[in-house]
């Protein structure tokens, strides 16, 4: 008897169909992960803005510089506030911004400022010059206040 040596064809495909579940179920994991640190990397920039502002307006109080206003448009403001912006866009984040003022007039200083999460694209997270931090589906920025 000649007996020969091996894996026959049936074997190979099922260990690379295997192989092709476990590296779908991976590559699931692993994209949900890297979506979840984005969205971390996103709140924290945006929360940072609440910190930027009180030291603006800090220093505009003292007498250091001229009152601008900390957000006067998506992308205009104070430099700490645009670098927050632009780096959200740069991350692929669309970034909605308002003040209290018809069209953020440099007397503004109610500001807000909200992203879509990548995570859900139903959850918004908002930041105020209140201090308020929020993540829901009506996070939207209206009048520089985060909704309730």
């Amino acid at each position: 008897m000649n007996k020969s040596k091996g894996f026959t064809i049936i074997e190979l495909i099922v260990v690379i169909a295997i192989i092709a579940v476990l590296a779908a179920i991976v590559l699931v994991n692993v994209t949900q992960y890297l979506n979840k640190g984005r969205d971390a990397a996103a709140k924290g920039n945006l929360s940072t803005m609440i910190t930027n502002s009180a030291v603006y307006f800090d220093d505009i109080t003292k007498g250091n510089g001229t009152y601008n206003g900390y957000v006067t448009g998506a992308g205009t403001g104070d430099a700490t506030y645009v670098s927050v912006y632009n780096a959200l866009v740069a991350a692929g984040y669309a970034v909605t911004a308002s003040c209290n003022v018809a069209l953020c007039a440099a007397t503004s200083t109610n500001w807000c400022a909200s992203t879509v999460l990548k995570t859900d694209s139903t959850k918004k997270f908002c930041v105020d010059s209140s201090g308020a931090k929020k993540e829901s589906a009506t996070s939207t920025c209206a009048l520089g206040v985060c909704p309730n």
